[in-house]
């Protein structure tokens, strides 16, 4: 397990929280951090092991949270559900970097057939906050909201360039407490030394720090040479603010050394990287101001709400502080007090013991000239990098089990292949009847005999056939007995956050067990219940990440 950090103290034992800081907030951050580092899944035992709480502390926690969807109660685990996303949505949103940047970082990524990454700095640390991956064999595995130590990455040693003296006396505070990086999850911890070498060994790897900074403020660029992992080499440039000058973020091209020597970057691929920040650049100049999305509302009814119908097992304090951070976003990106309280509904007093609070755990930042609050890159922290890699399948699964127990049928979700002729299944829930539809995860059918097929042939370009137009005009279809004697199934869409279709979601049964319109009138309505869901977590995971759909 990770080396305790201070916030993890704080939430053991209370030690150094400000007397207004609301304490159910400072536990709830510290179960979904931990939630985080497990890679989204714990169960209440061993949550209460990895956080110090009582377990009958953890049960009212994870209540809470599950009510407001950012976890479900899994058999015997709690698990991260896409909801918790909207807390690191919040603070991408505000920042704009990744709306902005992604695009051209995409990109670059195809062009070089290499991953590429943004990252912003998040004090001695290095944070992700945009992966443009590729889906090799071999490929790099870090997640948006990742953090690393800034010594270890190319990015870091162009964020030291901008170092204070307090910035760096933090550095090697921390460096002298956790010489093994035993605190950041995301990358392997550095050798255990040799007896007697400790002092030595981290004496030498902070000297050469120093050097690749002094080197990067020089040259402008910097390398990762096999410093997280062996075979893990990196190119990075700084994208600056055209307002201030300083680093905004920094843009990696990632690669192993099979395919790229350390010492051949330069060469071959800062050049394009240079290019592509240029662009960067050039787009942050020449950006509209943002237009202000919409203020979360009604925010502090619910939670009063929540809390008469479940009593002591939901914690409004802590479900109305993490509300608190959903206030920010595009075009609100500091807010006052004021701000806060108006946007959330809360009070002025229960928003300032929250805000409080969250700049105590590093979460926001308060500027001293007018004491506006900003979003830090540690919200990212609160479960967001265990659910920036999923897919499709993973986020459906669930509401597919959920579905099939509700109906006691088989549903199943599928997209349709490149040439447009088959459906491919992707994921399914089975029933426990005797005679049921059994279709492997993997299968291929034809298109035009099922449901799911017809339901994505009806979302294509161009003209469409009559009975594909009455299927888009209805929004489901139907097939009766077209692919296999007995067998009903009706489909209905799932769009992504444009409105186009990328997969079907349906229902089966056995024509002796429903009439077509049982079908219609019964399995519709879950069937339709149900896209709604999977849409809902695909929107909110697919705003600022990729989602594979297979």
């Amino acid at each position: 397990m990770p080396a305790m950090t201070a916030v993890d103290a704080d939430t053991r034992a209370g030690a150094g929280v400000p007397a207004e800081a609301v304490g159910p907030l400072v536990r709830g951050a510290g179960v979904l951090r931990r939630l985080a580092e497990a890679g989204g899944t714990l169960s209440p035992s061993a949550l209460e092991r990895a956080t110090g709480l009582a377990r009958s502390t953890v049960d009212r926690i994870t209540a809470t949270l599950a009510r407001m969807g950012y976890v479900r109660l899994d058999g015997r685990d709690v698990v991260l559900t896409p909801g918790v996303l909207e807390l690191g949505n919040a603070y991408l949103a505000a920042l704009r970097l990744p709306a902005l940047l992604g695009a051209r970082a995409d990109a670059l990524a195809d062009e070089l057939d290499e991953s590429v990454s943004l990252a912003v700095a998040d004090r001695d640390g290095v944070r992700f906050i945009h992966q443009a991956t590729r889906r090799r064999a071999l490929s790099v595995s870090f997640r948006i909201g990742d953090l690393l130590p800034a010594e270890r990455t190319a990015p870091g040693a162009l964020f030291a360039t901008e170092w204070t003296e307090r910035d760096w006396a933090r550095w090697r505070a921390r460096r002298a407490e956790d010489p093994r990086d035993t605190a950041f999850p995301a990358v392997p911890p550095r050798p255990e030394p040799a007896p007697g070498t400790a002092h030595a060994t981290t004496d030498a790897a902070d000297a050469a720090f120093t050097d690749r900074v002094r080197a990067a403020r020089r040259d402008g660029w910097a390398l990762d040479d096999q410093l997280i992992e062996p075979g893990l080499v990196a190119v990075s440039a700084p994208v600056r603010d055209p307002r201030t000058g300083r680093v905004a973020c920094v843009a990696s091209v990632v690669s192993h050394t099979s395919r790229h020597p350390a010492a051949d970057l330069p060469a071959t691929l800062l050049p394009r990287l240079r290019t592509a920040v240029e662009a960067m650049e050039a787009d942050l100049r020449t950006a509209p101001p943002p237009e202000p999305g919409p203020a979360p509302a009604g925010l502090a009814t619910w939670t009063t709400a929540s809390k008469q119908e479940l009593g002591r097992d939901f914690v409004e304090s802590l479900a109305r502080g993490l509300t608190v951070l959903t206030a920010f976003g595009e075009g609100r990106p500091a807010l006052s007090l004021t701000d806060v309280a108006r946007a959330t509904g809360l009070s002025r007093a229960t928003a300032r013991r929250a805000l409080l609070t969250h700049e105590h755990l590093g979460l926001v930042t308060a500027a001293h000239e007018d004491r506006a609050f900003t979003l830090t890159p540690r919200v990212l922290d609160l479960g967001f990098p265990p659910l920036s890699r999923t897919t499709l399948p993973r986020l459906a699964q669930p509401h597919l089990r959920a579905l099939a127990d509700r109906v006691r049928e088989p549903a199943a979700l599928a997209v349709l292949t490149a040439d447009g002729t088959e459906v491919q299944y992707t994921a399914g829930a089975a029933t426990s009847g005797v005679l049921t539809v059994r279709i492997p995860v993997g299968a291929r059918l034809p298109a035009a005999a099922t449901s799911l097929g017809r339901v994505l042939l009806a979302d294509a370009d161009g003209p469409l056939s009559p009975e594909l137009t009455e299927v888009r005009a209805q929004g489901h279809a139907l097939a009766d007995e077209e692919l296999e004697s007995g067998l009903r199934s009706v489909a209905v869409p799932v769009r992504d956050r444009t409105g186009r279709a990328v997969a079907a979601v349906n229902v089966a049964t056995h024509a002796a067990r429903r009439t077509l319109e049982d079908c219609v009138q019964r399995l519709l309505p879950a069937l339709r219940a149900t896209a709604d869901d999977i849409q809902r977590d695909l929107h909110q995971v697919s705003r600022f990440t990729k989602v594979p759909t297979t």
